[in-house]
């Protein structure tokens, strides 16, 4: 079996205990057996339990994905998980609850040890800087102009996280924004880190959230949690939110083929029942209800950042180690490297997309970048 797995990393050019920075260290002989039986699940579940180490991961992903290795260790548990979810709908209400409790529910300062001040938890807009801070104001600055967002507006943005955008667009712009969130975590946070401006923050499944009325709505990094089944109701319920001229920005990562299903260790250990969405999934649910403005891509932004958010991960541990144990810590140095190396070799991009509702659409809207 050792054999079996050195002749397929090698493919990759991935040698095992070699001395550049991509190659793996074996440091457990049941390696091998556990790989081949389990795949990409067993990859990233040996890395926790310390069977194997990496200098650089986000190289060594970077050469596996375009070696197309990871096609090739996918286990029938992984196949039959891809069956259900073109079956079942994998993102109800109650499923919707897991992702919260197993990624968002977990203590803020875990996440703000390695994101920007405004808390951005999705890509930044690195346009003219190297500087994640700044490349995450860009990034809230653009969406900020793509709306068109002035003092009068009234905004909805859906799955608001911690509030970053929200603090930003009330203290910039002087518009008036709502924020909806399922995680108490989020929604504690967000409203002691908003407050004394014009924010509310409301928990609430965007599919029971029926206020009407907005200017402007935001869905940033949450739709990849909906599913695929459900992209036409978050439509819907956008459609119905927004006044008859109003703008709609989703900010998501995308997927170049449509599919129903995620990376298994992702789906178990960071976000269960999540997917990313392909344009044609997009435009489908979008159909009679809204207008294309804008496509905007820059998934190269995704790579800088999530390297951003490693350096700062490390570099911050000992302050909430206390917290986790060391297993938890090799958890998120794999999440965040692997997602590099993806985003590296362009498996995943990011799109910012600019829609108008259909009745009322307001012709001559201006890209921005």
């Amino acid at each position: 079996m050792n054999d079996i797995v050195r002749d397929l990393l090698g493919r990759a050019d991935i040698h095992i205990d070699g001395d550049r920075p991509w190659d793996i260290q074996v440091h457990d002989p049941r390696f091998s057996k556990r790989l081949l039986s389990g795949g990409s699940l067993a990859l990233g579940e040996s890395y926790m339990d310390g069977w194997w180490s990496c200098d650089a991961l986000d190289e060594f992903f970077y050469k596996l994905i375009r070696g197309r290795l990871n096609r090739e260790i996918i286990p029938l548990s992984a196949k039959v998980q891809i069956v259900k979810s073109r079956i079942l709908n994998l993102q109800t209400r109650m499923r919707a609850r897991l992702v919260a409790e197993t990624h968002y529910e977990l203590s803020p300062a875990l996440f703000m040890s390695f994101l920007d001040p405004y808390n951005q938890y999705t890509c930044g807009y690195f346009e003219n800087t190297d500087d994640l801070d700044q490349a995450q104001e860009n990034k809230l600055d653009l969406i900020c102009r793509k709306l068109m967002l002035t003092p009068q507006d009234r905004v909805l943005d859906i799955g608001c996280g911690w509030g970053g955008f929200a603090k930003f667009a009330a203290e910039r712009y002087g518009c008036r924004v709502t924020g909806i969130t399922i995680s108490d975590q989020q929604l504690e946070y967000a409203r002691q880190f908003c407050q004394g401006l014009p924010v509310t923050i409301v928990k609430s499944d965007y599919r029971d959230f029926a206020e009407t009325g907005f200017d402007k709505v935001l869905v940033c990094g949450m739709i990849e949690h909906v599913g695929y089944r459900n992209y036409r109701r978050l439509m819907q319920v956008v459609h119905n939110s927004l006044k008859d001229d109003g703008l709609f920005l989703l900010h998501t990562i995308g997927r170049h083929t449509s599919g129903t299903s995620s990376d298994p260790w992702l789906a178990k250990y960071i976000f269960p029942n999540s997917m990313v969405p392909s344009a044609r999934q997009l435009t489908v649910a979008a159909e009679r209800l809204f207008v294309l403005n804008d496509w905007h891509s820059f998934g190269t932004h995704y790579d800088p950042t999530l390297m951003a958010w490693h350096r700062n991960f490390v570099d911050n541990w000992e302050s909430i180690r206390h917290e986790y144990d060391d297993r938890f810590y090799r958890m998120w140095i794999y999440y965040l490297r692997m997602c590099a190396g993806a985003f590296r070799c362009n498996k995943k991009q990011l799109w910012q997309i600019v829609l108008a509702k259909k009745r009322g659409a307001v012709a001559g809207y201006q890209s921005v970048r």
